[in-house]
């Protein structure tokens, strides 16, 4: 057994699983790395933290075939705060907490160009999970001295594959004017600024927009095809 696997979690796992089956293989070495999954040929790395550090791994696995890079977004998060009397009942209740699928730009923005790369794709999926929490006196105070223990997989809801930065224009609302700010692409969006902001950083370092001007403090973007 490799330390990925004794280290991975339960939601880590059931991803793992979900991706590998009706044939696929799990564990595959590929070069210097492993690959979480491999199935018809298809290279998938399941990545339920943060995007950071990746760049390395993803680009030379994508200089090998088809990798897909995959990011579960807890739609709905049910926490269980195990209690330190282990004779007592967990309390249970549903995080306030939702996911979109678009909240892939939270990691997007890690590796913006990568998916100008022919073999190399991002896949969000929409999940439901259970998240088991347990007392720590070491933890921050202002976290109430509950850690995260782990994370278990209820369900998926959906998934999008985006093969490219310009995929991500699927997720608007509505249209955009031309040129636009990042309130634009919040409002078209439906989502929080910070979202569009995130979005509209993806978009300028992939090559798909750039910047033609400011309206007052705020750029303003084209498409790359704009005109």
């Amino acid at each position: 057994m490799s330390i990925g696997v004794l280290n991975e979690g339960p939601l880590h796992a059931a991803l793992k699983a979900a991706y590998s089956a009706n044939g696929g293989e799990q564990e595959v070495s590929v070069q210097t790395f492993v690959a979480d999954a491999v199935r018809n040929g298809i290279m998938y790395e399941i990545q339920t933290g943060s995007f950071s550090g990746l760049r390395r791994k993803m680009a030379a696995l994508a200089e090998v075939g088809p990798v897909v890079l995959v990011h579960p977004i807890a739609r709905t998060t049910t926490i269980v705060k195990q209690p330190e009397d282990r004779s007592a009942k967990p309390a249970s209740r549903k995080s306030p907490k939702r996911g979109s699928l678009i909240h892939i730009v939270n990691e997007l923005v890690y590796l913006p160009q990568m998916l100008n790369h022919p073999n190399f794709s991002v896949e969000a999926v929409l999940t439901e999970v259970r998240e088991i929490r347990v007392f720590d006196p070491k933890k921050n105070r202002r976290r109430g001295g509950w850690r995260v223990k782990e994370k278990h997989l209820l369900g998926i809801v959906e998934g999008v594959r985006l093969q490219d930065m310009a995929d991500l224009f699927n997720f608007l609302q509505m249209e955009l004017p031309s040129p636009f700010d990042t309130r634009d692409l919040a409002a078209a969006l439906d989502e929080p600024l910070d979202i569009a902001q995130k979005m509209a950083y993806c978009l300028r370092h992939a090559g798909v927009t750039e910047i033609v001007g400011k309206k007052g403090n705020a750029l303003l973007y084209e498409t790359g095809d704009a005109g």
